[in-house]
């Protein structure tokens, strides 16, 4: 299925999600910056990377969700929207906490509860993204009409090609 949200001929979400994903994973390599440097300027970046990537997450959602909703019940597609989404959703809330107990300040130090918010909320987007990857790139789905909804997934189907190459 293609998505239902477009803009020139591509899907919307897949254009915008790169946003927040790039921006959150920048607010922890300064967090990561601080944490070395002490430097405070390094944990005022990582406050306005996070304040940009959690409006940049607000913004890509609602178009993963109208694709999401056009995606045929009871498919292999449907089942990892679900997770893809729920998991974003989860992330964009670790990011949340984490921007809010910085308080008002962004040159204030960040407490390490903060910093770990983060750092998880990076690691769930890691798999996420790799879920958006296994809609995208292996089931088409916002991208070909004729999308194969129930493929199987990218790593079983290496295992099984690596095994079908051994036996010829």
């Amino acid at each position: 299925m293609q998505s239902k949200a477009r803009f020139l001929g591509h899907s919307v979400h897949q254009m915008l999600i790169v946003f927040p994903l790039g921006l959150l994973a920048t607010a922890v390599m300064f967090d990561i910056a601080f944490l070395v440097t002490d430097r405070p300027e390094m944990a005022a970046v990582s406050y306005w990377m996070m304040a940009a990537g959690l409006i940049g997450a607000l913004v890509a959602a609602p178009f993963g969700l109208v694709d999401w909703l056009a995606i045929e019940k009871n498919t292999r597609a449907k089942r990892i929207g679900a997770l893809h989404g729920g998991g974003n959703a989860v992330v964009t809330l670790l990011f949340a906490a984490s921007w809010l107990l910085r308080g008002g300040n962004p040159s204030d130090p960040p407490g390490i509860m903060a910093i770990l918010l983060g750092l998880v909320g990076a690691l769930i987007a890691l798999f996420t993204a790799w879920l958006g990857g296994e809609l995208v790139a292996r089931l088409g789905v916002g991208v070909y009409d004729d999308a194969n909804v129930n493929a199987s997934n990218s790593i079983t189907h290496r295992h099984h090609e690596a095994q079908a190459r051994q036996v010829h």
